[in-house]
This record gives C-alpha cells, structure tokens and sequence, in this order.
C-alpha cells in the first residue's frame, strides 16, 4: 500500500511532528508500506527534529509560507494569496506525482485542499487537537466584521473536510461528537515509544511541568497554583521543561511575583530521567488534542493532575485512580489537589501504581494495528 502524507515540516520539535515521525515509520518498517512525507514549509538543508525511517521518502517543498509576515497591510494580503496560491498548487502537483493509495492530511493545515484534491486516493484527516480551537483565532480580539468573516471561512474549511474526506480520525471521544456530518469518523488515540529505564518512587520532592511555552498551554495559570502551593510547602519545588514565545514574559512574572522554587529549564535530550526524578506531573493546558506528556508521565510510574480540559486529560486520567482532573480554570481546586498529593505519600504511591498500569492500554502495536485495520478497510473500498 502506498501512503502519502501532506505536513508542514517535521523540522521543528512538537507532539504532531513526533507521533508523525513514529507512525510513518511504523508503516514503513513494520507492516512495508511504500510511505511519502510532503512538507509544504520544510527546506532540503533543514534537518528533521525526530529520527524517521530510511525507507520513508521525503519531499521538501519548501514553500516560503511565512514570508508574508515581512510586509504590513495591504500588501501582505497580497503576498499571502501568491504564497497560498503556490502552496495549494505544489500540493495538488505531488499529491498526482505521488500517486498514492491513501492521502492523509492533518485538521488544521490545508485538510481542505487535501480532502478535495483530484487523484485516486482514499483521503483521511488526522485530528491532532480539538476541533473547536483549531482555526479558532481564540487568542486575539476582532472586529465584529472580521470576526463574522473569519467565522464563516472556518465553518467552510471543516464542511468541505466533512462533505469531502472519506474519513476522519479524532484522538478522543469528546472531539469526535464535534464532526457531525463526516463520511466516516473513529477514535484512535496516540501512543508514546519512550523507552523508560527507570521509573519514579514518588519520594522525589519535585513536580514536574513539559510542554511548549505557548498561552494554550496556561504556564500562567501554573504559576498562581504553585504560588499557592509553595507557602505550604517550600521543601518542594516545581521544575517546567520547554521553549516557547512566552518564555521571558513567564519568567518576569516569577521574578515580579518573587515565587520560589520553580525553574524553567528550557528543553531537556533526556526528558525520561527528569520524569523518573520527580513524584508528581502537572498539565495546565487551555485545551489537548491529546496529551503525549501525561501519557508519558504515567508511563514513568507518575500521578498526574491536569484541569479538565477539552479532550485530552479525560481520555487518560481516571480522576481519584491515577491522578485527579480538575475544573477547567479552577486554580484554588487544583491547588488543593497538589498538596494532598505533596502531603500523602501513600496516595502517591497508589496512583502511581495504577498510572504505570493505565500506560499500557497504549501500547505502540495494538494502536498501530487499528490504523493497519483501518487503512485497509478504505483502501479495498476503492
């Protein structure tokens, strides 16, 4: 079976460009499937951030998406539409190059144009986060017109996936009731293939936080529960491992607030040692499509708590088992659920046990095969 992936570069560190790298090379090395990687913004010199296969071909098209951003009103719209224009042309151009059984697009770059392009393949979009913030604009004020026009161009984006697709792939349950008029729609969730050497005790005094430093992540939010936390116990400490455009502003908000005993560490090689070293995991996000660091985290042996938010903490967390979910937003809740997990070494000890059993309900084969059973299916339908 050929498969062909349209991407925007696997040249950068993310979860997407990860669990990518890991199940198009499981395609290739283990079921043999003659597997193409399209990266629309990616350039030949640039490297690619997770190891893939050797067998996986790779084409760059290095489109130079972003270089609209050089120019103010009115010309950038102008500059944007020749850049689109091309990208969508290159797309189309490859896709019939390529020649594929199955074209697999991901929701929130061009799933558009790759659920409508003409060629012969069975078209599948991967959802890799929440369908109701993908092309949300959730983070900046509108006009009233731009909001409505903005509004519009989405809901168009997602009725031609659903009329177009011939499937359509949510990681969790709750994402899935949002697609209401696809073809075909099914859950299949991520995996992690992190090798774990050693896994926490839980007797560490250390909490540790990984993710992009980036506002749907809430590192704001982090920082007033540790704020709260630390007053109790300041013989704990909270570690965040990650980069992101927040960076400096998170950390004057440290400084200002003089909060003690929380580090922001940049990116870690070795992230398995630093879970291994620490007794508690906290997610803090706005919103997960689904949230590789949890499942991470507990396959380390750790309790996790995170905020209930859309969708992907519910989908590993069992709350009062292996972690707590919290009310979304709640940061006087999940304060008190930190410290009852700093306080009581017993119930750490009990979660931690059933995180590590929880770990294995998402395991790299059994999650491959689904997808192996799935393609197949669409494919034999042709």
């Amino acid at each position: 079976m050929k498969i062909a992936y349209i991407f925007t570069t696997l040249a950068k560190t993310g979860g997407t460009e990860r669990i990518i790298s890991q199940k198009a090379s499981y395609y290739a090395d283990i079921f043999g499937y003659d597997v193409t990687i399209i990266n629309c913004f990616q350039r030949d010199q640039d490297a690619n951030h997770y190891p893939i296969s050797k067998k996986i071909k790779q084409i760059n098209l290095g489109i130079p998406y972003f270089s609209q951003y050089r120019y103010k009103y009115p010309k950038r719209f102008w500059v944007k539409w020749q850049v689109n224009k091309q990208l969508n042309n290159s797309i189309r151009q490859y896709v019939q190059k390529v020649d594929s059984d199955i074209l697999i697009g991901i929701s929130y770059f061009k799933a558009d144009v790759v659920s409508t392009v003409k060629c012969r393949a069975k078209k599948i979009i991967e959802c890799h986060e929440a369908k109701q913030f993908t092309h949300s604009n959730f983070k900046r004020k509108r006009t009233l017109l731009t909001y409505l026009f903005l509004n519009y161009r989405r809901f168009s984006y997602f009725r031609t996936i659903e009329h177009n697709a011939d499937a359509i792939i949510t990681l969790t349950d709750g994402d899935k009731t949002q697609w209401k008029h696809s073809k075909y729609i099914d859950v299949i969730p991520n995996f992690s293939t992190m090798p774990v050497t050693k896994y926490s005790d839980c007797t560490y005094k250390r909490i540790i936080a990984v993710g992009r430093l980036e506002w749907e992540k809430g590192y704001e939010r982090l920082i007033k529960i540790w704020k709260l936390v630390v007053c109790k116990h300041p013989d704990w400490q909270l570690d965040i491992f990650g980069e992101g455009k927040l960076k400096t502003d998170l950390g004057n908000r440290i400084n200002e607030d003089k909060i003690k005993n929380i580090n922001l560490n940049g990116v870690t090689h070795d992230i398995s040692k630093e879970y291994a070293t620490s007794s508690i995991c906290v997610v803090t996000s706005r919103f997960e499509g689904f949230s590789l660091v949890i499942l991470e985290a507990m396959k380390h042996a750790l309790p996790c708590i995170a905020f209930d938010c859309p969708y992907g903490p519910r989908s590993i967390i069992d709350d009062g088992c292996n972690g707590f979910l919290v009310e979304d937003g709640n940061i006087g809740i999940f304060a008190e659920k930190l410290c009852r997990l700093i306080e009581d070494e017993e119930l750490r000890l009990k979660f931690s046990k059933s995180a590590k059993e929880k770990a294995l309900f998402f395991n790299p084969n059994s999650i491959m095969n689904e997808w192996k059973i799935l393609l197949e299916r669409i494919n034999s339908n042709s």
